[in-house]
């Protein structure tokens, strides 16, 4: 790989406890300005960014393995993003591509016709945020076919619009009270192998799922089947080999539009420009955002030229999507992506990572299983000797993390995965010394609960 330069030195450092002095002032300020609604994982705020490692207003420096959960990719202030966008600022911030276009849009459309799996006619429409674009993807879907239905899965997360919160399967805190939801989305078991029954293969447990299909909804009823190839918040479950190779081929041979929602897995981050590209398999439709603007705001939708060409003009769009500087800002990165070739980085950071979380697993016997492709691994914990969920242990890790200064999240319906989602230029060094810190929580808090 290209060697990377960094802004900010590319160290942990810490000068105060975690929140410092300025962080706690600040979030006495934010409980009398923002809803509580919001919430953070992390209770320190940010000063600069670069690399892999975030300086928060106390002058801390935090090894960074969240990345805005999956955005700053190459990194939250990449210099070839920084300078396109003070080009673009400088031009104009809007027009509305639905009044006045412009060529950074139809840039934008035609690299993600080159980049996303198949070499079939593409269109492409860009949005803000990812739920914007599993909206529209659906909408699509509907018009395109004439049907209603829409099959999402266990453990899914497509959002938290009325429509995305009906696809998304996790209730607390992501649905609960949010209801009623929008009707006709049907909600089918996933592959998981670590929780399903041993043997259960790929295909056979898309058949289950199909079997589902076929006999309470019918494939004449249905427009769309939506998955994750790499489930995001529902816990990075990675389907068993087969299980969605089966599912599309069902889906073509009875004219379902085959969605992937690659909001999360796409560009780069699982070793391949896009998650789908493991397998094999073309979806009809793929919606992309979170690392495709180096951390602005933009989504898309690409998919087959016959099925988006099908809606009326005027039919897709909104005020600020493809917005031109969050356009600029994404060919950039994907420029940034190319130059430092970060499918092949995240590939390198697996190699680094995963010997030693399975070692770590082997060692402390809370890790029920270790999973995920390229830089979107994550740990599963458990209770010792069983497969029963451990969220308290899982959210005592995260915390006990920070307090050494390394920044990781939590997720899986369950709240029992950490995940690791670093940026995809964050150096070997920086990487060990974050896992350092990892492993030796991870041991003292087992020691402490004498789970061992």
């Amino acid at each position: 790989m290209k060697d990377i330069h960094y802004r900010l030195p590319q160290h942990r450092a810490l000068v105060t406890e975690l929140p410092g002095p300025a962080s706690t002032a600040l979030t006495a300020r934010r409980r009398a300005a923002v809803a509580a609604g919001v919430g953070s994982s992390v209770p320190v705020y940010t000063a600069d960014a670069d690399g892999g490692v975030i300086v928060d207003v106390d002058g801390n420096s935090l090894v960074d393995l969240g990345s805005g959960i999956a955005v700053t990719s190459v990194g939250a202030s990449d210099p070839a993003v920084v300078e396109a966008v003070r080009e673009q600022v400088g031009h104009f911030t809007h027009t509305c591509f639905m009044v006045t276009p412009y060529e950074g849009y139809v840039r934008v459309a035609e690299e993600l016709a080159a980049l996303t799996p198949g070499d079939h006619e593409k269109r492409t429409v860009l949005f803000n945020s990812g739920a914007e674009a599993v909206e529209n993807a659906v909408k699509v879907a509907r018009l395109a076919t004439g049907r209603d239905a829409i099959v999402a899965f266990d453990h899914a997360y497509h959002g938290r619009t009325n429509l995305t919160m009906a696809l998304t399967a996790k209730s607390m805190p992501y649905k609960a009270h949010f209801g009623p939801f929008a009707p006709e989305v049907y909600r089918l078991p996933m592959s998981y192998p670590y929780r399903d029954a041993d043997g259960l293969s790929g295909e056979q447990a898309a058949q289950r799922a199909i079997d589902q299909m076929e006999k309470q909804i019918g494939a004449d009823s249905l427009a769309a089947i939506i998955i994750e190839p790499i489930q995001g918040e529902g816990g990075f479950i990675v389907p068993a080999d087969g299980f969605l190779p089966t599912l599309a081929t069902w889906a073509r041979e009875h004219g379902v539009v085959f969605i992937a929602d690659e909001v999360q897995t796409g560009f780069c981050r699982t070793g391949s420009w896009f998650a789908s590209d493991h397998e094999g398999i073309v979806p009809d439709i793929i919606t992309m955002a979170k690392g495709m603007a180096g951390g602005m705001p933009l989504s898309a939708i690409t998919g087959r030229a016959d099925l988006l060409d099908k809606v009326h003009p005027g039919g897709l769009g909104g005020t600020y999507g493809g917005n031109p500087v969050a356009c600029a800002a994404a060919l950039a990165a994907i420029d940034t992506m190319r130059e430092y070739d970060l499918p092949a980085r995240a590939r390198r950071i697996e190699g680094l990572v995963l010997p030693r979380l399975r070692a770590l697993a082997d060692e402390v016997g809370v890790i029920g299983d270790i999973r995920g492709r390229g830089a979107m691994l994550a740990m599963e914990f458990v209770q010792p000797g069983t497969d029963k969920p451990d969220p308290e242990l899982t959210k005592a890790i995260a915390a006990g993390a920070l307090t050494q200064g390394v920044i990781v999240l939590t997720c899986g319906t369950y709240g029992n995965v950490i995940r690791l989602l670093p940026p995809l230029v964050i150096g070997d060094e920086l990487l060990d010394d974050a896992l350092t810190v990892i492993e030796e929580t991870v041991r003292s808090l087992v020691r402490e609960k004498s789970l061992v």
